[in-house]
């Protein structure tokens, strides 16, 4: 884009974008910010056009937040999601931890904020994008790390345009190219399960899921489908896949559902240890046996888990703390490290699955990564 241009659409001096700069200069907005705050990070003749479009369109970056921002300890932001009533859940702390552990080796931390749902009636509230952006403009973070994406969340979209560096814990449906983010491959953790439980020699396999819509809960569910079909027994199991909350309720009501079919599953796989508690607590009532006459395995090894002897998909939280911060640091210009030839961060970690007695009578914990 020619540089009149670019400043036509700005709309004056002093009022021009990051994103402005990066489209006269054909560049990304993070090699702006790179010229900006790590400029031994970039060609010299990038540098350049870069430093000529900036002075051509007037661009006046925040001196003083790019200053605290510089500074040491830095800090980068995270919504803390709020705590559900119903489950086992600790996913969000162990990665809280996993973060903040990681951080402070680099004396970064975690600054941890609240903000409303995005759909809050009448605009009520602040949204977690409004909140990232006001601390990322005042300098009070380097940078913002989104937890817990579903399949169109605007937020990564948000994000970028309004310029704040940040990295995903999860992908979007589309576009995963144009932002740094680190997952699970959730679809291998319940493929896991269902290898486990085949190789025990059960063959009706019932799934206890989430409504579909759910990114976490259809992939865990096309992970129980494949694996089932790949064995040769989803014939027998296609009408033991059900969905609802999760919650233990839920998934007591859901296990005694499948226990009063005609032919029950001899194995359950849950898209969650919450759900794999409940299934638990129904089968004394029904008089079964846990392990014995049904396997039930979870997902993400709360600490639950261990206590109660479940077998479940662990995640490795730690290590997705770790490289989310490294990348986060690397996008601010606080540290070196690694990415693909497109610039951004795409890991995808497997999951391994820690057997206990709720599938296999008898065994002392065994993980075994997939």
């Amino acid at each position: 884009m020619p540089l009149s241009s670019a400043r036509g659409r700005s709309g004056g001096a002093g009022s021009a974008t990051i994103t402005d700069v990066a489209e006269a200069a054909g560049v990304s907005r993070q090699t702006v910010s790179n010229v900006l705050n790590a400029p031994h990070r970039v060609r010299a003749e990038t540098r350049e056009r870069v430093e000529r479009a900036i002075a051509e369109l007037g661009y006046h970056p925040n001196r003083m937040a790019r200053s605290l921002r510089a500074s040491s300890p830095g800090m980068v932001g995270c919504r803390i999601l709020p705590v559900s009533a119903g489950t086992v859940a600790s996913i969000q702390d162990r990665f809280l931890h996993a973060l903040a552990e990681a951080g402070q080796r680099s004396d970064c931390h975690v600054l941890l904020f609240t903000a409303s749902e995005s759909d809050a009636p009448d605009g009520a509230g602040v949204s977690e994008t409004e909140r990232s952006i006001a601390l990322w403009r005042a300098g009070a973070v380097r940078g913002v790390v989104l937890y817990d994406l579903t399949h169109d969340d605007p937020r990564p979209r948000e994000l970028t345009v309004a310029g704040v560096p940040f990295v995903a814990f999860g992908r979007t449906a589309a576009e995963t190219d144009g932002y740094s983010w680190a997952d699970v491959d959730n679809e291998a953790g319940t493929a896991a399960a269902v290898d486990h439980l085949v190789a025990a020699g059960h063959r009706r396999i019932g799934f206890l899921g989430w409504p579909e819509g759910s990114r976490l809960g259809d992939a865990r569910a096309r992970g129980w489908l494949s694996a089932m079909d790949r064995h040769g027994v989803l014939r027998r199991s296609h009408r033991l896949d059900v969905r609802g909350p999760d919650t233990m309720a839920g998934g007591t009501a859901l296990m005694t559902e499948l226990l009063n079919r005609p032919e029950p599953p001899t194995a359950v796989v849950a898209a969650t240890d919450t759900l794999a508690v409940g299934a638990l607590h129904a089968l004394p009532h029904r008089g079964r046996r846990p392990g014995e006459d049904v396997a039930v395995v979870g997902f993400d090894d709360t600490p639950a888990a261990a206590a109660l002897g479940l077998t479940s998909v662990r995640q490795p939280i730690e290590e997705v703390g770790r490289l989310i911060m490294a990348e986060l640091l690397r996008l601010t210009g606080a540290s070196e490290g690694e990415a693909d030839e497109s610039g951004r961060m795409r890991q995808l970690l497997a999951p391994e699955l820690v057997i206990r007695t709720s599938s296999a009578p008898g065994a002392a914990e065994d993980p075994v990564r997939r």
